[in-house]
């Protein structure tokens, strides 16, 4: 059988090609040009505008970082770690301690040298002392002499009568010449105390230059054992370190237990309240910088939102390159032309810095308004600013002459006639 056939399906017709686009009239698009053309013109022109107004006016950098002293604490005396007060990010004041010494060698020096001192008064005392003894020998010593003079005096006088009378025989001559014997005792015991008073005289004189002049407080030996009772303070005192500035700590190394000698690095102290900003313009930026000029700041830590204003302080004394660990070699013919940059210092606002406090190392950008042109030239320099102190350190010499003068006076014994001690401070 045969299959039955299906209708047949006709074909789908085929689509009709697309025309060309109309054309858009030459009279539509000529304006559409001019258009643009005159808004470029325009904003090149605003651009040019704003430019010679402001933007050739300021030079920026976004090669700034946040800069601050840093105050290494090092001990000025050796010994054991007994205590570490503080720790990485702690904030201290002026005085607080920091570490402590272990004090027991300190200890002993100090009361070595207070015993040297009290030693030292009451020998100077005994100079002063003898003179007085010497005196009363002097006066002794002219005495014996007044004697012994008179006596050969009349030793003389008997020789000169019994010579005469030897001749008739009234006199013996045994007994001119006991007499003579006499004469001559008294002359050489006469000449023995001129003697022993010739030497008290000098020896009173010796010790009156030990003395003269000078009361025993102010005496060279006592004030040189004073001194080492001072010493021996301080470095009692030197036990304890306080922090001589206001900060935070950082880079702590230090550990109880630890046996450190002078000058050992123990942690850094930084100022946060002092920071700068020391931003390195390229040197051809530098041609129109004036010291005092205002400069605007923003940090990454912040964003564009916290807008710090500082002052153009100073100019580095080299580029960065100069001051590198292994500075660029440009004398070898391996040479390239770098443009380099120089740091200049900024000084910030110090209430913006109390409301948005920076960091060490953090990343600024800096924008200079060059346009006051009446400040000195920032290549010429700065004068020299307020150094910086700290009164930490200044207690502990009071107290090493309180306890001088306490020692001193202790040992003088103003009864039984001493001699008086100045009141003046060593």
């Amino acid at each position: 059988m045969t299959e039955p056939q299906s209708p047949a399906v006709p074909a789908p017709a085929a689509p009709a090609p697309a025309g060309p686009a109309p054309a858009v009239p030459a009279s539509r698009r000529r304006p559409a040009m001019l258009m643009v053309t005159g808004l470029t013109l325009v904003a090149g022109l605003g651009y040019a505008a704003w430019w010679f107004l402001f933007e050739r006016h300021h030079e920026s950098t976004d090669n700034a970082y946040v800069q601050a002293p840093m105050v290494q604490i090092t001990p000025q005396v050796g010994g054991t770690v007994l205590a570490v007060l503080v720790d990485d990010t702690d904030v201290v004041k002026v005085g607080q301690p920091l570490v402590k010494l272990d004090p027991a060698d300190a200890k002993l020096a100090l009361e070595r040298a207070e015993s040297q001192l009290a030693q030292t008064v009451r020998e100077v005392r005994t100079l002063y002392v003898n003179n007085a003894t010497l005196a009363a020998n002097i006066r002794l010593r002219e005495a014996e002499v007044a004697r012994l003079q008179g006596d050969l005096a009349r030793a003389s006088d008997d020789v000169a009568r019994r010579k005469p009378l030897l001749a008739t025989g009234a006199v013996a001559a045994e007994e001119v010449k006991h007499a003579e014997s006499a004469a001559n005792s008294s002359r050489n015991a006469l000449a023995g105390a001129q003697s022993a008073l010739a030497a008290a005289q000098q020896q009173a004189s010796s010790n009156q230059a030990l003395t003269e002049g000078t009361p025993v407080d102010k005496h060279p030996n006592v004030e040189r054992a004073a001194s080492a009772v001072r010493e021996a303070w301080l470095a009692l005192q030197r036990t304890e370190l306080p922090a001589p500035v206001a900060g935070q700590v950082a880079r702590r190394t230090v550990q109880v237990g630890q046996r450190i000698a002078p000058g050992t690095p123990l942690m850094s102290l930084v100022p946060l309240d002092q920071v700068w900003v020391d931003a390195n313009f390229k040197e051809v930026q530098l041609r129109q910088m004036r010291l005092g000029q205002p400069v605007k700041l923003t940090a990454d830590l912040y964003g564009s939102k916290v807008v710090y204003t500082g002052r153009v302080a100073g100019l580095g004394a080299g580029t960065g390159s100069a001051f590198a660990l292994l500075p660029a070699q440009n004398a070898t013919g391996n040479w390239i032309k770098v443009v380099q940059r120089v740091p200049v210092r900024v000084e910030l606002d110090a209430r913006q810095l109390a409301e948005h406090p920076l960091r060490v190392g953090l990343s600024m950008e800096a924008d200079v308004d060059v346009a006051d042109q009446t400040g000195a030239p920032v290549l010429a320099g700065t004068s020299a600013r307020a150094s910086s102190r700290t009164t930490a350190f200044e207690t502990t010499a009071a107290e090493a002459d309180r306890r001088v003068k306490a020692i001193i006076a202790g040992n003088l014994g103003r009864a039984s006639g001493a001699v008086p001690v100045s009141t003046a401070r060593p």
